[in-house]
């Protein structure tokens, strides 16, 4: 009996070890509460203090006129008719900036000011005040401060286009690290009618009927159900505190997730190639082969003797030469893995670029098990 107890368990272990092994992941990697996100704000403000490396104006005509409203808005009024503004240290901006979930008033956020107009740089330059606003066109932020450009630019041998430059990074794009204040909430409806939904990333019916097994499991049948392979609802505690306690436990809950489609998206202009490791072929043969034409012109020099009262004449002699490498034929058996799909491509010499064509010729000759998605 000890001795067939023995061999079971080796057994056991022997197939723990042939399974495939599934990586269990928490529901926060895998879902994002509804309500909970982000909010985008824009805004149009004025950048000061540049050292001559602002908008030119007569091609920027709304910075003149940003500059003459904020100055009416100050009491400060221009003479009419007048000679025209000419700034130099001035610079129109946009500035842009993410309201997270629950922020409240007095917050502080961090913005990106970008110069709109023909400006050279934004280093050393101040933003004055500017509403930053949201898509329903209420101010939700007042931005202002110090402008931070990560970046030089050197110049030398004087002005009128002459010398030569020199610039390091990005130098009309710049930051100010908590350079808004949230001034309005966003209400959220997270926890309304004791429900809240949870909305995974990539939809699948698999990985959804997966999630609900696990809540139920934990907390009761009936606590959670899928109402489509993205959203499932689940309930919540009534009380707020309760709730954050439900929904921080919930998220640290690990669940096998669904193996993904075989899928392989290609980059037409870069030639990049990614396949996940559910690609696999039906058996196929490849052909490969490369034809070089290259085309050289021999320059030759005929010069005369001397006193001969001849001239010297250049002549250029055409070489055209074809070389057709010889064509490999690949053989892959059907049911091939990833790494063996990339084994047989490489060992025909194909190159990235040669990868976009060959696999769209396998996807319409039905042997690529796999969606072709070009990006």
């Amino acid at each position: 009996m000890i001795m067939k107890t023995s061999l079971k368990a080796a057994a056991l272990v022997c197939l723990s070890l042939l399974m495939p092994f599934s990586h269990a992941e928490r529901i926060k990697d895998l879902a994002s509460i509804a309500g909970v996100r982000n909010n985008q704000l824009l805004g149009y403000g004025l950048v000061v203090g540049l050292d001559g490396s602002g908008d030119q104006t007569t091609q920027t005509p709304f910075t003149v006129q940003s500059v003459i409203s904020m100055l009416q808005q100050l009491g400060v009024n221009l003479p009419q008719g007048g000679s025209q503004l000419q700034l130099k240290n001035v610079a129109a901006v946009m500035v842009t900036a993410t309201l997270p979930p629950f922020a409240q008033p007095g917050q502080q956020l961090d913005i990106t000011v970008s110069s709109m107009g023909n400006a050279k740089s934004l280093r050393g330059g101040t933003l004055l005040m500017t509403p930053l606003k949201g898509a329903d066109g209420q101010v939700y932020g007042m931005a202002q401060g110090n402008v931070l450009v990560g970046g030089v630019g050197v110049q030398a041998g004087g002005g009128g286009g002459g010398g030569s430059s020199l610039t390091v990074n990005h130098l009309s794009v710049g930051k100010i690290s908590g350079g808004a204040t949230v001034e309005r909430a966003v209400a959220t409806n997270l926890g309304e009618g004791n429900m809240i939904k949870l909305e995974l990333n990539s939809a699948d019916f698999a990985t959804a009927s997966r999630v609900v097994e696990a809540i139920n499991d934990k907390y009761g049948a009936g606590i959670a159900y899928a109402l489509d392979s993205r959203v499932i609802r689940v309930q919540a505690p009534s009380s707020s505190d309760q709730r954050v306690t439900f929904i921080g436990t919930l998220q640290d809950m690990n669940v096998n997730p669904a193996e993904q489609p075989a899928k392989v998206i290609m980059n037409a202009r870069t030639g990049s190639v990614v396949m996940n490791r559910a690609v696999t072929l039906e058996t196929c043969a490849i052909s490969h082969g490369n034809l070089s034409v290259s085309v050289n012109a021999d320059t030759q020099v005929s010069q005369p003797n001397a006193l001969s009262g001849g001239r010297t004449v250049v002549t250029q002699n055409p070489q055209v030469g074809i070389k057709a490498d010889s064509g490999k034929v690949m053989m892959v058996k059907g049911g091939a893995s990833l790494a063996e799909v990339v084994k047989a491509l490489n060992a025909i010499g194909a190159t990235p670029q040669d990868l976009l064509s060959i696999l769209q010729a396998m996807k319409a000759a039905g042997s690529l098990r796999a969606e072709l998605e070009i990006i």
